[in-house]
């Protein structure tokens, strides 16, 4: 199993969000997922990351390796967002040497998690 780019559908992005409007987390899934997903990523939507007053989240999770949760993502991010997957995608432990990763990754991560131990 690949990488999965897991993105809050329901994020508001600290902004009300009026009855019928579409909020900032469904917008920026809708780019990511509409945009060709690098290789060895699944981008899938979450209801919520418990991130709310970060903006729009985003998490990078896969077997046996470290996890990622980043913030204040926006769908003007959505190439570097998923320059960073398909980079993280391609590592055996989920570590991508910091001066690859994008800076949006750099400066907007909210948590790293360590793997999973059986």
């Amino acid at each position: 199993m690949g990488a999965v780019l897991h993105v809050c559908m329901t994020c508001r992005a600290g902004q009300p969000v009026l009855e019928g409007e579409v909020c900032p987390g469904a917008r920026l899934f809708e780019a990511l997922s509409t945009a060709p997903a690098p290789d060895g990523v699944t981008i899938r939507p979450v209801e919520c990351l418990s991130a709310c007053d970060h903006g729009c989240s985003i998490a990078l999770t896969k077997p046996g390796a470290w996890s990622y949760v980043y913030g204040r993502m926006t769908s003007d991010d959505t190439d570097e967002i998923l320059r960073g997957a398909g980079l993280y995608a391609q590592t055996k432990d989920g570590i991508v040497p910091w001066r690859e990763r994008p800076v949006i990754f750099r400066k907007q991560s909210l948590a790293r998690l360590p793997k999973m131990e059986l």
